[in-house]
């Protein structure tokens, strides 16, 4: 089995050593690795480096094996080229067509999918000139990753980190996958449209060291994230209680209750193409929170504690769209009990909720939480059912996107 060629270029900032650890994720992985870095890259990480970590001689330069012609046959050979750091100055020439050194001609000869990763201070990343080049980019279709927000150079703190080596190889395999697919609809389908993801379960305060809670890992609500953006999407993910890494080029918006995510939710949702309320917010909350630790009664009694419910915010998003045609998602994890079997009472929750899709999970005994993979059917308002096998909560959360984008009203 031939095993996929990926280009990887490092352009001339700090945060190329951060690119070795993509690389050896790569080759671990099992991808063919080209290193093509530019000379000012060279100044932070050597070429000796690049050569031991990909088992490969590093191309540096135009002029090195010019019978091979490297400038041309790097880019067409390759099934991906992933840009990590990709600075102000790398992606200005590359927007305008310019190619004065291996890479550069690479990505001018690439006919496969592209990505960059930018690194750089945040008023570099600011400024008109690089949004103009990142727009521009963007149309042409190059996966242009928002950059993370956190420490820079020296005491500097703000956006334009690099994200974290391990969420841009998940993103790259990710659309290396789907381009290895033949996906009908397009490797960045979701391109231009702003989608709002939220993720795990909410806590309700019973005390200052006690909760109301439930098991949801986030796993799903990530991968729908991670999904969308190696779409193309802006995305933002309301994150309740969750542990995992911030998935690349997205932005992440912690919460813990329900009025929080809530909250949260409407506000990001403003404008946006698509809502995927993957959370599991708490169905209630203590109408009183003791501020001190409730302690253990010495007669062996328990205390009452009065639950009030939370605010249902799938059914208000339904109700009450945050723009024309935004396609709402919703999450039922179901056990099935005398009153129906699993699917009958999610059918009922659609119509109850009012939303477009609902993807219905059966966790009798503790299934999907915290697990690797998942299975699902997912509901549609018009009737429709689509059943997806037990396979990665990634795959899942491409074929419910593969549903939404079909209901997105034309760009």
């Amino acid at each position: 089995m031939t095993r996929p060629r990926v280009v990887l270029g490092v352009s001339g900032g700090i945060a190329a050593y951060k690119a070795c650890e993509l690389l050896r994720r790569f080759t671990e992985s099992g991808h063919d690795v080209t290193v093509v870095p530019t000379a000012a890259a060279l100044e932070f990480v050597g070429a000796p480096t690049w050569a031991a970590l990909s088992g490969k001689p590093v191309s540096t330069d135009v002029w090195s094996s010019v019978h091979e012609v490297p400038h041309v046959r790097i880019g067409q050979s390759a099934d991906l080229v992933v840009v990590a750091p990709a600075t102000a100055d790398l992606m200005a020439k590359a927007a305008h067509g310019l190619a004065d050194d291996l890479l550069t001609n690479t990505l001018l000869t690439a006919r496969c999918p592209v990505v960059m990763a930018p690194a750089m201070h945040t008023e570099m990343w600011e400024h008109a000139a690089t949004a103009a080049n990142v727009a521009t980019l963007r149309s042409r279709g190059v996966l242009v990753v928002e950059p993370a927000e956190g420490r820079l150079t020296g005491a500097d703190t703000g956006k334009g980190r690099l994200p974290e080596p391990e969420e841009i190889f998940e993103l790259c395999r990710d659309v290396l996958e789907r381009a290895a697919t033949g996906s009908t609809t397009g490797v960045l389908d979701l391109a231009g449209r702003r989608v709002v993801v939220s993720a795990g379960g909410t806590r309700e305060k019973l005390d200052p060291v006690r909760f109301l809670g439930n098991r949801s890992s986030g796993r799903q609500g990530y991968a729908l994230a991670r999904a969308a953006a190696a779409r193309g999407a802006e995305v933002t993910l309301v994150a309740a209680n969750v542990t995992l890494p911030d998935p690349a080029g997205v932005k992440v918006v912690r919460v813990e209750s329900t009025a929080e995510l809530r909250d949260a939710v409407l506000t990001a949702s403003a404008g946006a193409d698509a809502v995927v309320m993957a959370a599991a917010p708490a169905d209630f909350r203590p109408v009183h929170r003791s501020d001190t630790k409730i302690k253990k009664a010495e007669d062996g009694s328990a205390p009452a504690i009065t639950l009030e419910q939370n605010p249902d915010i799938l059914k208000e998003l339904a109700s009450h769209r945050p723009a024309p045609g935004t396609v709402v998602v919703g999450f039922a994890a179901e056990t099935g009990d005398d009153n129906g079997s699993v699917l009958d009472l999610a059918r009922a929750k659609l119509a109850r909720k009012g939303c477009d899709l609902l993807v219905v999970n059966d966790v009798s005994g503790g299934a999907v939480f915290g697990a690797d993979d998942n299975e699902a059917v997912i509901l549609a308002a018009d009737g429709t059912a689509v059943d997806v096998p037990r396979g990665s909560k990634g795959a899942l959360a491409h074929v419910i996107w593969d549903q939404v984008t079909t209901r997105l009203p034309s760009a």
